[in-house]
């Protein structure tokens, strides 16, 4: 099995959930220079997925893409905004890690 297509989505994944991370706190503080800043970041991450499409096909790869960027969310809002998830949530996350398992089977 090849990795590298996972593991440049897992990083873009990350990646991105650094540009969500300062476009909360842009919007908690207005600051113009966290709003550039996290769209440069934004553009980093999107490029790890533009990437991973000569391994993937599109549809795919974007689906691994946004969950991988999710359950980064996830953990980060958990820990650092204290934010909490409804059990609907939970699994909601938990069938989108599924697909990831079953995507990478197929």
């Amino acid at each position: 099995m090849n990795y590298i297509p996972l593991l440049l989505l897992f990083i873009g994944g990350v990646v991105l959930t650094c540009g969500d991370i300062l476009m909360k706190k842009w919007v908690n503080t207005h600051t113009i220079y966290l709003y550039l800043v996290g769209l440069l970041i934004y553009l980093i991450g999107l490029n790890f997925l533009a990437q991973s499409f000569r391994y993937k096909n599109i549809a795919v790869a974007s689906t691994i893409f946004v969950i991988f960027n999710v359950v980064t969310l996830l953990i980060v809002s958990w820990f650092y905004f204290k934010e909490t998830l409804s059990i609907y949530q939970i699994v909601g996350i938990g069938l989108g890690l599924s697909s990831v398992i079953l995507l990478e089977l197929a």
